[in-house]
């Protein structure tokens, strides 16, 4: 991988883990447009590690407050993760080629898109975050069990979870994020294991902090960027890139532009 194409990668995940387009959905058609489909567990590793620390970095006190005064709400999220524990692992061993597929993620950007245009029909909570029980953390849980498929945000799929189960807009994206800690800690373990398998690649150093320095200052932004159209009510505008881009990246599929050569395991 060049620098051009890490570059690429970078960028896209860092802007695309926050906002609720999916980062794997177009971490895959991206990946595919430049002849990458298998990501090095290497550069996986890296760009997850730079978009967690913009997670830890923007949410600061929100994860120190959870360590001191609301300490209850750390079980919450242990629950929230087991969902995507028991989906995401028998995934990756077994079908991980499934997690690879432009048409699945092409697919799924308009579930993206519909659920994203379903947050204005869902009425407006005021339910805090840390009043929330293990019921609802459970099936906030499973939303981003189901984005654990390419293509679905696993922000917008748990913001939504997060609005069913009557929490607030602030609320509800502050547990969306909070979740994400282990879940994207969770990611990197898998992909050491990988890489214990197979190796750095050769991959250079320098390349690799160039990666996580992107994924990790686009995230910020994108983060930001995120809160800030949460309180203004706007996450909806997105469907209007997911669902266009999910059309598209179905017709380049079956046009043969994204070339359905199996993904090796």
């Amino acid at each position: 991988m060049d620098l051009m194409e890490l570059v690429i990668l970078a960028i896209v995940q860092g802007i695309a883990e926050f906002l609720p387009i999916s980062s794997s959905g177009h971490l895959v058609l991206v990946g595919w447009l430049l002849g990458e489909t298998s990501e090095s567990a290497t550069v996986e590793i890296i760009l997850h590690t730079g978009t967690l620390a913009s997670i830890l970095v923007v949410y600061r006190r929100r994860i120190f407050e959870l360590l001191t005064n609301d300490r209850r709400v750390v079980p919450l999220l242990v629950v929230g993760t087991v969902p995507a524990v028991l989906v995401g692992f028998p995934l990756k061993m077994y079908a991980e080629s499934v997690l690879k597929s432009p048409l699945l993620a092409g697919s799924m950007l308009l579930v993206t898109g519909a659920l994203l245009l379903g947050l204005r029909k869902l009425r407006k909570g005021d339910t805090k975050y840390v009043d929330l029980n293990w019921w609802h953390a459970l099936l906030i849980g499973c939303f981003q069990a189901f984005a654990i498929l390419p293509g679905v945000s696993r922000s917008g799929s748990t913001i939504f979870g997060g609005r069913l189960m009557g929490l607030s807009g602030a609320d509800s994206v502050t547990f969306s994020f909070l979740l994400a800690i282990p879940a994207i800690a969770g990611a990197s373990v898998l992909a050491i294991k990988d890489l214990m398998e197979e190796g750095s690649g050769g991959t250079d150093v320098a390349l690799l902090i160039t990666g996580a320095v992107i994924s990790f200052t686009t995230g910020i932004f994108a983060l930001r960027w995120l809160i800030r159209w949460s309180t203004k009510d706007r996450l909806h505008w997105f469907a209007f890139w997911c669902i266009p881009i999910g059309i598209l990246s179905i017709l380049l599929y079956m046009g043969g532009y994204l070339d359905p050569v199996p993904v090796a395991s």
